[in-house]
Formats: C-alpha cells, structure tokens, sequence
C-alpha cells in the first residue's frame, strides 16, 4: 500500500470538491484547482526534479510511477487531473475502445478511471494531438472516455486569452458524467502587452547590437506577435535570396526577436538555455527575459519556489500550463457540476499580484 499523508476523501455534500494531480510536474494544475477551493488527494509525477520542486512548494512527495500504481491505493475524488504525454497509440484507430489504449500512459489513466469514475476528467496536452496519426489518436481517446459514460468534450484555449501576453494554444479535453462542458461559459479576458509582466530593474544580459538585425516595418500579427528581428548566426548562404537569410531554419525559434508591445511565443520545454529575446523600441535595447519572468507570464506565484537549475526549469516551465487558464476552467467545472460559484470571494485570479503600474 502507499505510504501518504494525504487526507481522507472529502465529500461533495462538504461543498468541498477534490482532486488528483496526475503527471504532476510542477504543480501548475494543483495551484490552479486550489486557488478555486479544491482539496488535492494524491499526485504522481516520475521525474525526480519535478518531485523535488513539488515537495518544496506542497509538502507532498508525488507517487513516481503511474505503472506501478494500483487504482485501490488511491482516496476517493471528484476529478481527475492529467496533463499526459502523447505517447504514440500503435493500434488505435481500429474501434477496440479501451484495448486500443494498451501500451500508453493513457491507458494508465483509463485504469483509475474506470476503477473510480469520478465526477469529471480535466486532460490538457499539445493542440498537435488533433492531428497526431491523422486525428486517429484523438478519436480513440474520446471514443474510450465515452466508453466508460463520459460526455466529451475539446477544445484549443489559447492562454492570451486568459490574463498572460503569451501565445500559447493547448487542447483541453473536459469529461463530464451528465452534460457536454461548454466552453462558451469561461471568462476570457484581454491579452494584456509583455512589457506589462517585465521587471523595471534587474541583472539583465543584454545582447550587443552587432550580435542582431533588426528588420524593416515590422507588423504585429493576428497571434498578437510583433517579429522585429533576429540574432546574427552563421548559416548556409549560397543560394539565398538577398534580405532572406532570417528565414532560414537557424533564424527561427529561439533566435528571433520579439517586441515587448505585442506578447511572447510559446515558452518551450525544449528550449533548457532560455534564449528568449525582446526588444523595447523606445530604447532599442534587445534583452533576454529572465527565468522569473518566464514564471510570472505562466501564472505562477511570486512565492513560488522553483528548480534552482536553470536549465530544469526553463524545461519544466515548458511542460507546466498557465494557471489562470486552468484556474478558471476549475470555475467552470464546479458550476457545471452544480457547486456554487465562490468566484466572488476572490475579486481575480492569481494573475493580478504581477502586473506592474
């Protein structure tokens, strides 16, 4: 049996709502239920830094391998939660429901899913998934989830959308027991400017004006981007157009220039070294954002105790969601489900301690 210090299940006539943390990084989806008033009951996460980063913020050691995990060893709870990785489903597509699933974490999921079947399932990965094996994929996990009763919805959020200037598109995936989530009832709100979410003052690495191009006329685009420029790197340039060398695969991400009046690109897991650079047009200085900006325009709390590697972090960022967003879907989610609104007692999300005036 596993060795926790959870507390027991909490019912939903306590008016209190609880959850699991499943592939728990760093506990962006925990903050996030938590700040709407749920009780987390049990967490798994397998990589030892994530663990590490979670203790120090939840006093709470995540159970590491989902594989390993007997369901029974698991309190009772209202909803699941997983940002699960999309491992490739090698037999989906071939309508065997649950089977197809064999092979993948998914299927771990499906195992306490149809051991518990708790009130609702929240899953979240990248908005590739709705393309990954011809959209076969997608259909096998909802075909599942409506095999053990669920109702199922998806659909791609864009975290500008919810309080961050970040572009950053992600696929919610909500299960309910009785009705279709709808969508329509989250609050979204203006995307604010990146410079809204920068530090005034600090030990800042500024990139020297021969290591850039800036480029001509820039135009903010429909994400919210602003593309001003990109680092001088040396690449192949025979048979290149003249003034095209930044279209070359080594002027992309991460070495294009951002303007801090539009919002930033996606934070990456893959990007561990944090070369992510803006430019403030009313001194022409070209910047790389700090780590704790990085933290800030995901959502997290300033108090929040990260990795103290760097490059974990920048890693573990990438793989965290924005908690506002998350946030108000764990709104949403409790009024769907009949709990009343306490939305109230807090006049705005997490969000508003960062903004600077």
């Amino acid at each position: 049996m596993l060795e926790t210090s959870y507390n027991n299940h909490l019912t939903r006539a306590s008016s209190t709502l609880t959850f699991i943390d499943l592939f728990a990084g760093i506990g962006g989806f925990r903050i996030g239920f938590q700040n709407q008033g749920y009780k987390c009951v049990f967490s798994c996460e397998i990589d030892k830094a994530c663990q590490d980063v979670y203790y120090d913020n939840f006093s709470e050691k995540p159970f590491d391998d989902i594989k390993q995990l007997d369901p029974d060893d698991i309190p009772d709870f209202n909803v699941l939660l997983a940002g699960f990785p999309c491992q490739p489903f090698s037999i989906c597509g071939y309508r065997r429901g649950f089977e197809d699933t064999r092979g993948t974490l998914f299927f771990d999921i499906c195992r306490i899913i149809d051991h518990k079947y708790p009130d609702a399932v929240l899953l979240e990965n990248v908005k590739y998934l709705i393309y990954h094996d011809h959209g076969r994929t997608l259909n096998t996990i909802i075909r599942t989830l409506n095999d053990f009763g669920y109702k199922v919805g998806y659909e791609i959020l864009n975290a500008k959308n919810f309080g961050t200037p970040q572009h950053r598109e992600r696929i919610f995936i909500v299960c309910l027991k009785d009705k279709y989530f709808n969508f329509s009832e989250l609050h979204t709100r203006a995307t604010p400017k990146l410079r809204d979410f920068l530090d005034k003052e600090g030990d800042f690495e500024i990139l020297p004006k021969e290591d850039y191009t800036l480029i001509d006329h820039p135009v903010k685009q429909k994400s919210g981007l602003i593309f001003v420029g990109y680092r001088n790197k040396n690449t192949f340039k025979k048979g290149i157009r003249p003034n095209t060398q930044h279209l070359s695969r080594v002027h992309h991400q991460p070495n294009r220039i951002y303007s801090v009046d539009g919002v930033h690109p996606t934070l990456p897991s893959q990007e561990t070294a944090g070369r992510f650079f803006i430019y403030f047009p009313e001194s022409s200085i070209v910047r790389k954002l700090t780590i704790s900006e990085c933290y800030r325009i995901m959502g997290f709390p300033r108090d929040f105790k990260s990795c103290p590697i760097n490059g974990r972090s920048y890693l573990q960022l990438g793989n965290s969601v924005f908690i506002p967003q998350v946030e108000e879907i764990a709104r949403s989610i409790k009024i769907q489900l009949g709990e009343p609104d306490e939305s109230q007692r807090k006049a705005s999300s997490a969000l508003q301690p960062f903004l600077f005036h």
